[in-house]
C-alpha cells in the first residue's frame, strides 16, 4: 500500500536554484549553464541545476582535499557523533527527503528515506574499525597494521534511488575519514543536494561532502579522471562502468562498481503460492521495474506454469499506476529516453514470439498522457536465449521462462551475464540449499526478494554485476587501506 504523501513541496523553499554544492558553498557552475529537472508523471519543471564539467568536479576535488586532513585526524568517535547528527537531521526532515525523490523520480512515496537507518547502523560501526597485532619472530618486533582512509572518494549515482544510494556510499567514506565528491544523476540531482545541504546542518565540515551536478558525459566522466581522487563507487549500466573502470585503471585506484542485474525467481513445486506471488509482482513492478534487483525472470516447471502465471497476471491487473501524489503503487518510467527504451524491448519481445500475457502498451488518457507510463508487462514462452530474458530491461517486464528439474533450473539462472541476486520459493529446506549454493549471484533469497528485512546484509554482484560490497560493515572496510607498522625495539 503506497503512503498517503503530502501536498507537492515548495521545492524553491528547500534548495537554492542553479547552485550546487562545493567546499561547504552553494555556488553555480562554472560554465553559467544549467539542466532542466522535471517531473516525470506531468513533464513539469520541478528546479534547474548546474550544468558542471570538469572545471566544477577540479574545484570540488580541491575543496575535499583541503578538508581531507583534519577530518582524517578527527577522532573516529567524534566523527560517530557527526553521523549520528546527520541521522537526526534526516529524520527530522524525513518527508521532504521522501516527497523530494517521489516527485524527481516518479516512484510512489515510500514510508521512509532509509537514510537514519543507514546513518545510524554506520555511526554505530566508525569507532570499532581496528587492526591487528602480528605474530613476532622476536620478543624485540611488534608487528601491527592500522586501518586508513583513503582520502578524496567519489561517487556517481544512478537515478532509480538517488537518496538512499548516495547514504550508502557516503556513510562509510566519510564514517573512517575520507572527504568525498557525489555526482548525482542529471535526472534526478535533488535528493543529493538536499542531503549535501542537510549534512552541513548536522556540522559535517564544509568540504567532506560535496555535491556536483552534470551530465555524466561531462561531470562524471571527469571525476574518476581526476588525479586526487584515490577512491571510487559507480553504480549504473555496465557500459558505463566499463568506461569508469578504465579511467580508474589510468589512475590506479579501487573501484566499487554494482552493474545492475536479470534476477530469476525460481518456483518449486512446494512453494507457498499465497506469499510467493505478491512478492514476486512487488519485486518487478516496485519503482516501475528502475530497480537493480528487479525479480524480471519467473523460472517455474511447465507443470505449474499456467496456473502461476494466471495468478501472477491477476496480481499485476491489481497494480495502481498514476502519479506519486495518488495512492498508487507503481509511477512512470523516470523519462522520454527511459520510456522508449521500455517500449523498444516490448517490441523486441513480441518480434522474438513471445506471448504477452498483460500489458505490452504505453498506458494512456487523461491521468498518463503527459508522464512516461508504461503498463507492468508479462512475456510468456520466453526462451531463455531471448533478448528479454538475456538484457536488463529496467522497466516493468516479467519473462516467464520454464525447467525440468533443479539442474535446468541452475543453468537458466546462471545463464545471463548478470548475477546480482536471486530467490527461490520452495518449502524444503535441502532443495533451497542447493539452489542456493548453485546459483552464482551475491544475495539469494529462500521465500523473499533481496534482503527481506535483514540488517546489515552485504549488497553486491558476481560476474557482470560488478563487484565489491555495500549497505554493510563490508563496505565500511572496504573505504580504508591496510597499512603495516614494524617496531623494533633499540638497545
Amino acid at each position: 500500500m503506497a503512503v498517503q504523501a503530502p501536498k507537492r513541496l515548495e521545492i524553491s523553499g528547500l534548495l537554492t536554484e542553479g547552485t550546487h554544492l562545493i567546499g561547504g558553498e552553494w555556488v553555480p557552475a562554472a560554465s553559467g549553464e544549467t539542466i532542466d529537472v522535471i517531473d516525470p508523471a506531468t513533464q513539469d519543471l520541478l528546479l534547474r541545476v548546474p550544468r558542471g564539467g570538469a572545471e566544477d568536479i577540479d574545484a570540488a576535488v580541491r575543496a575535499a582535499a583541503a578538508a581531507f586532513p583534519a577530518w582524517r585526524d578527527t577522532s573516529p568517535a567524534a566523527r560517530a557523533e557527526a553521523l549520528y547528527r546527520f541521522a537526526d537531521v534526516c529524520r527530522r526532515h524525513d518527508a521532504e527527503l521522501t516527497t523530494l525523490e517521489a516527485m524527481e523520480v516518479g516512484h510512489p512515496r515510500w514510508p521512509t528515506s532509509g537514510a537514519p537507518r543507514t546513518l545510524t547502523y554506520v555511526a554505530g560501526l566508525t569507532d570499532k574499525v581496528t587492526g591487528q597485532t602480528l605474530p613476532a619472530a622476536s620478543p624485540a618486533v611488534l608487528g601491527l597494521t592500522i586501518r586508513e582512509p583513503f582520502g578524496v572518494c567519489g561517487s556517481i549515482i544512478p537515478w532509480n534511488t538517488p537518496g538512499p544510494l548516495m547514504i550508502t556510499d557516503l556513510a562509510p567514506a566519510i564514517a573512517v575519514g575520507n572527504t568525498l565528491v557525489v555526482k548525482p544523476p542529471e535526472d534526478a540531482p535533488l535528493t543529493c543536494l538536499l542531503l549535501g545541504k542537510l549534512a552541513l546542518e548536522a556540522g559535517i565540515p564544509p568540504g567532506v561532502v560535496n555535491v556536483v551536478t552534470g551530465y555524466g558525459t561531462e561531470a562524471g566522466a571527469a571525476l574518476p579522471a581526476h588525479p586526487l581522487v584515490r577512491h571510487m563507487c559507480f553504480t549504473g549500466s555496465p557500459e558505463t562502468g566499463t568506461k569508469i573502470m578504465e579511467a580508474c585503471a589510468r589512475n590506479l585506484i579501487p573501484l566499487r562498481v554494482e552493474l545492475g542485474g536479470k534476477s530469476p525467481q525460481i518456483v518449486l513445486r512446494d512453494a507457498n503460492l499465497a506469499r510467493a506471488v505478491p512478492t514476486i509482482a512487488r519485486s518487478i513492478t516496485m519503482n516501475t521495474g528502475q530497480v537493480c534487483a528487479a525479480g524480471s525472470r519467473l523460472l517455474v516447471s511447465e507443470s505449474m506454469r499456467q496456473d502461476l502465471v494466471e495468478a501472477v497476471r491477476a496480481e499485476f491487473e491489481k497494480v495502481r499506476v498514476g502519479p506519486w501524489y495518488e495512492d498508487v503503487e507503481m509511477g512512470p518510467l523516470i523519462s522520454a529516453k527511459q520510456e522508449q527504451r521500455v517500449l523498444g524491448y516490448l517490441d523486441i519481445g513480441r518480434e522474438e514470439g513471445a506471448e504477452v500475457v498483460t500489458g505490452g502498451h504505453k498506458l494512456t488518457g487523461q491521468k498518463y498522457g503527459r508522464g512516461f507510463f508504461v503498463e507492468p508487462t508479462i512475456f510468456d514462452r520466453v526462451d531463455p536465449g531471448m533478448r528479454i530474458a538475456q538484457e536488463e530491461i529496467f522497466g516493468p517486464v516479467l519473462s516467464v521462462l520454464t525447467f525440468d528439474d533443479e539442474d535446468e533450473a541452475i543453468a537458466i539462472a546462471n545463464g545471463t551475464t548478470y548475477g546480482l541476486s536471486a530467490s527461490v520459493w520452495t518449502s524444503d529446506v535441502s532443495r533451497a540449499v542447493r539452489l542456493a549454493r548453485g546459483i552464482q549471484a551475491g544475495m539469494i533469497t529462500i521465500n523473499g526478494f533481496a534482503s527481506s528485512g535483514a540488517i546489515g546484509a552485504p549488497w553486491g554482484g558476481y560476474k557482470h554485476s560488478g563487484f565489491g560490497r555495500s549497505m554493510s560493515a563490508e563496505s565500511v572496510l572496504d573505504y580504508t587501506q591496510i597499512k603495516t607498522v614494524i617496531l623494533n625495539a633499540v638497545d
